[in-house]
């Protein structure tokens, strides 16, 4: 069986302007950054980003990636709305499709599952309606409901970040929530995770604790990247907590074009982290 493991360049090499993309994660909480931090370096743009946003997306739009953005929410967590996807947000640059965060789960899983679209109550007289992605269909039973339909969000490649993985692609979560990067990792022509380490396959179960903790395992993943602290700033439990310090210094660099370029050159131009 095939040694998985590559290193972020790689990663990104796969990755042409113009895929969709899915990011793991949830707001500043195990976000793939080393990753991110290499898809800022790169030539890509014209993204289409599905995700849970967090710094990871804030990043990407001020850099200039995102032609598209699919979130329920883009959080610091502490700091509630973040400030670079605010300002994308109220520009014309980037075309934005906001979608409950179940609406998502369900455009993932029906990317996952293959089908076009599944059926939901979620958005029913309400402004998510105005968009023209959504659309309502009737219930072909005899109750006759009408639903809303969230259509298929199939991702050309996922890239997430997890505590641990074996060299073939079988990885574990040890934190609270996998935050349905399982889900994505199957709506993906290809998915890429990061990992604070790599173990031999037969202490994942173990560390793990559970079965439960090997959600995603190698007939899903592309490709290993092995670095510990993969995920800062954002928090990687049980290892490490967010860098808040780095996090309010980079949310205090919108609105000040040379704080962003002093973040730019120390945080992503600068030495691996």
């Amino acid at each position: 069986m095939a040694d998985k493991r590559m290193i972020e360049a790689d990663v990104v090499a796969q990755i042409e302007s113009g895929m969709t993309i899915g990011i793991g994660g949830w707001g500043a909480r195990r976000k793939p950054m080393s990753i991110i931090r290499e898809l800022l370096r790169s030539d890509v743009d014209d993204l289409t980003v599905v995700s849970y946003g967090g710094p990871d997306v804030g990043m990407l739009c001020r850099a200039g990636k995102v032609s598209k953005l699919v979130y329920a929410f883009v959080s610091l967590d502490d700091i509630p709305l973040e400030p670079h996807f605010r300002a994308a947000r109220q520009s014309t640059d980037v075309e934005f499709l906001e979608l409950d965060e179940g609406q998502i789960l369900l455009g993932l899983q029906a990317a996952a599952w293959r089908v076009p679209f599944l059926p939901t109550r979620v958005g029913l007289g309400s402004d998510l309606m105005d968009q023209k992605e959504l659309a309502t269909i009737t219930s072909p039973f005899d109750d006759g409901e009408v639903l809303v339909a969230v259509p298929a969000l199939p991702l050309d490649a996922a890239l997430l970040h997890l505590n641990l993985a074996d060299v073939l692609g079988n990885t574990a979560f040890l934190g609270p929530d996998l935050y349905f990067d399982d889900v994505m990792a199957q709506a993906a022509s290809h998915t890429y995770v990061s990992v604070e380490r790599v173990v031999p396959s037969d202490e994942l179960v173990s560390a793990a604790g559970c079965l439960h903790g090997l959600r995603i395992g190698r007939l899903w993943t592309s490709g290993i990247v092995e670095r510990a602290g993969a995920a800062a700033p954002t928090s990687c439990e049980p290892d490490y907590p967010a860098d808040w310090e780095l996090l309010k210094r980079y949310a205090a660099t919108a609105g000040d074009p040379a704080g962003w370029e002093s973040f730019w050159s120390e945080w992503v131009m600068g030495a691996d982290q």
